[in-house]
C-alpha cells in the first residue's frame, strides 16, 4: 500500500481500560508501532487503566490469574491454569515474574519507560475525567507524561478521523 493511499491509517486513539499487564500493554505496543510509522497516537487511560499513569503505581501493575481462561503453565501451549489455582496466595506474582522476564528477553520496556518513550516520540496521553473524579484523583497522582484529563466528549472530538481502539 502506499503511504499516499487514502486507505492509509493516520490517527488512531486507544482507550486502555483494563489495568493487568496484559490490558496496558496491548495499547502501550500499538501506540508506540504508530508512532514508528509516523501515525499520530493518543492514547485515552480509564478506570483501572488509570494505574498505568500513576505516580507509584505503573510499574507495579501485575498479571490476573483469576478468571482468565487462557491462562497456561508454564507457557502459551502448556496446561491450563485452573481458576482455583490462580487464586492461591502468591500465584499472580509468580505469573507477573515469569511475563517480565521474558518481555525482557525480548526488551520490552517497563511501563513506565513506555509510556515515556510513547511521549517522548509525540504520542499523546490523556486521563479520562470521569474516572478521575470517581476515583477522587488529582493532577499530580499522575505521571508528568499525562497531557490532560480530558471527558469522553473531548476524547471524541480529538479522535476525530481516527481508528478507535479498545484494548
Amino acid at each position: 500500500m502506499s503511504t499516499n493511499s487514502p486507505d492509509r491509517i493516520r490517527k488512531v486513539s486507544i482507550i486502555v481500560s483494563r489495568g493487568s499487564l496484559d490490558g496496558v500493554y496491548p495499547g502501550l505496543i500499538m501506540a508506540n508501532g504508530a508512532r514508528m510509522e509516523g501515525i499520530e497516537a493518543n492514547l485515552f487511560f480509564t478506570f483501572f487503566g488509570l494505574y498505568a499513569v500513576m505516580k507509584g503505581y505503573q510499574d507495579k501493575i501485575r498479571i490476573a490469574t483469576v478468571g482468565n481462561p487462557a491462562m497456561r503453565v508454564p507457557d502459551a501451549k502448556g496446561f491450563p491454569l485452573p481458576t482455583l489455582l490462580g487464586a492461591l496466595p502468591g500465584m499472580s506474582a509468580f505469573a507477573t515474574r515469569m511475563m517480565r522476564k521474558e518481555m525482557e528477553k525480548l526488551d520490552i520496556p517497563p511501563v513506565s519507560e513506555f509510556i515515556e518513550m510513547i511521549h517522548d516520540a509525540g504520542g499523546r496521553i490523556y486521563a479520562c475525567k470521569a474516572t478521575v473524579d470517581m476515583f477522587h484523583l488529582k493532577p499530580e497522582d499522575f505521571v508528568p507524561q499525562v497531557d490532560k484529563v480530558l471527558t469522553v466528549g473531548e476524547f471524541y472530538e480529538l479522535s476525530a478521523g481516527a481508528q478507535i481502539i479498545f484494548t
